[in-house]
């Protein structure tokens, strides 16, 4: 009986074969390793290179220009509070905002929400003597997320342009507060005085309001950056034809956007009616133009899939300051509105040189490889 040769077979040769000394080396090539930078130093270059950092050097010259023409706007007792009260509302609106604008649509209806809700809250203090404040927050809250579920639904189901749907209810929300409000007016001794309070209110010299915005935007902007939904916001947003191919929940991400602006539209009601103390049929008109002008500003992309609600933040606390910093610096209304739109088209013009940039550069890498 034959032993079995205990020799080592001879390796094959050619194409399966060892690994050429080319096709080693293009492997390693392929190898993605680690950065040596230091986490410290990624993340100051990373902060140098943000579109926010550029928008906050912006916010800053404006506030250092009216601050000079007049100390007041800066140095006085109100001031500090005006800089930070003023626009917490467009905050909680332009962060709803940004998350529908990186899907690749828009929610033009937002300002009706915001009037609907904002006499809501009136109405339900006056018919509804001692309800505690939360509860008609959160009702609020659960209002303005079912007008957003009616928008996310026409706009993924029907699959017409969100432009158009939410044109639509604009117009519709706004009648339902034309008819309900009529000629009626919430007045500040409607109001409980604790309610009211809370637009004056300030902890360690920060206005509550704008606490309540920030915990908001932080909350936002954790939920984009960690989770699997927020990452897929994005993708959406980049390609929503390959998005859907990929297998993603293109619908069901659609109509949670649509949902997250409705309900923080609808909180924005309730913190309009304790910022103001009056609400009629006519708040919040306009201030859906406003919400995509910050969003425009804050450098996130009009055609989605790119941008930060930190960025739409800045963007709303930038216009509202510029529209109190210009009359002070004896720029005329015309040329107040020209420097708004003036950011607007800039901001859209660097967007699309970036990304073209972006888009020449990978082809170039791709060509390379």
């Amino acid at each position: 009986m034959n032993q079995m040769s205990t020799e080592p077979a001879a390796e094959p040769s050619g194409p399966t074969g060892p690994l050429s000394a080319s096709h080693e080396s293009a492997t390693q090539a392929a190898l993605v390793h680690p950065s040596r930078q230091s986490p410290l130093r990624r993340a100051t270059s990373t902060v140098l290179r943000s579109r926010e950092l550029a928008i906050v050097l912006v916010l800053v010259a404006v506030i250092a220009a009216a601050t000079i023409k007049t100390p007041s706007f800066l140095f006085s007792s109100n001031s500090w509070r005006d800089l930070l009260l003023t626009p917490s509302i467009l905050i909680l609106l332009a962060v709803g905002q940004a998350v529908v604008i990186l899907t690749r649509n828009v929610d033009l209806s937002v300002g009706s929400v915001l009037g609907l809700t904002a006499y809501l809250t009136g109405r339900l203090f006056i018919d509804h003597p001692g309800l505690p404040v939360v509860a008609v927050l959160m009702t609020c809250v659960v209002v303005g997320g079912l007008l957003g579920l009616v928008n996310g639904l026409l706009v993924a189901l029907a699959r017409v342009p969100s432009l158009v749907i939410t044109l639509g209810t604009l117009y519709i929300y706004r009648g339902i507060v034309l008819t309900w409000a009529g000629s009626n007016r919430i007045n500040a001794s409607d109001l409980p005085d604790g309610f009211q309070s809370l637009g004056t209110k300030a902890i360690a010299s920060i206005p509550f309001l704008f606490i309540i915005a920030m915990a908001v935007l932080a909350a936002v902007g954790y939920f984009l950056y960690t989770s699997r939904a927020g990452r897929e916001m994005y993708a959406i947003g980049s390609d929503p034809d390959a998005a859907e191919l990929y297998g993603l929940s293109v619908r069901r991400r659609l109509v949670g956007a649509f949902v997250l602006s409705g309900a923080l539209a609808g909180a924005a009601g309730t913190v309009f009616a304790a910022r103001y103390g009056s609400v009629s049929s006519g708040a919040g008109t306009g201030i859906e133009l406003q919400a995509v002008a910050a969003v425009v500003i804050g450098g996130v992309a009009i055609f989605g899939g790119s941008g930060t609600v930190w960025g739409a933040a800045i963007g709303a606390v930038l216009l509202v300051t510029i529209n109190r910093a210009l009359p002070i610096l004896g720029i005329q209304d015309f040329w107040q509105q020209a420097v708004v739109g003036a950011l607007i088209i800039g901001s859209i013009v660097l967007d699309r040189v970036l990304s073209n940039r972006r888009q020449r550069r990978l082809l170039k890498a791709r060509d390379a490889s």
